[in-house]
């Protein structure tokens, strides 16, 4: 089954220029630190393929990934590197994400790796679909999504 997509159309224009901000970003000699925004920078870009081409949930689940982030806190990398501070209101673009306000860039990243290995599980464990789940899995891929446009929104501001 194809995703829905209402959810994430008002998004699609300005994750354009977050993701070639990224890109820019990951141009850096920390090797950790490059391949944690790339992998962000590669999961955004995956929902905005997937917007404009519709794949289904099985095959979006499949092509996300949080090896980058598992990898960096394996060898403790420290993401205030990524950005430091906490996230404030007005990095926040999308209402739903207000329960973030106050949350370091850390946390954020572990809380988008548990969704990313979250949704993995959930699919091996419905014998390899998510088909049977839809409506649940549309909401917790819309949640993934928002936590992962809102930590390139954090890294983006200026303060």
């Amino acid at each position: 089954m194809p995703i829905t997509w209402n959810w994430l159309s008002s998004t699609v224009s300005p994750l354009q220029s977050l993701i070639g901000f990224l890109q820019k970003q990951s141009k850096t000699n920390d090797v950790q630190k490059k391949q944690v925004i790339m992998e962000l920078r590669d999961n955004l870009n995956l929902f905005k393929e997937a917007y404009e081409k519709p794949i289904t949930y099985d095959r979006l689940v499949d092509l996300l990934s949080n090896d980058a982030y598992r990898n960096a806190v394996k060898e403790n990398f420290h993401f205030k590197k990524i950005k430091s501070g906490n996230i404030r209101k007005h990095h926040i673009k999308d209402d739903r994400n207000m329960r973030y306000i106050d949350w370091t860039a850390e946390k954020l990243m572990d809380k988008i790796d548990e969704k990313i290995q979250a949704l993995k599980n959930l699919k091996k464990l419905n014998g390899g679909s998510l088909e049977k789940d839809s409506q649940r899995v549309s909401l917790k891929i819309s949640n993934l999504y928002f936590r992962m446009k809102l930590m390139a929104d954090f890294i983006y501001a200026k303060d």
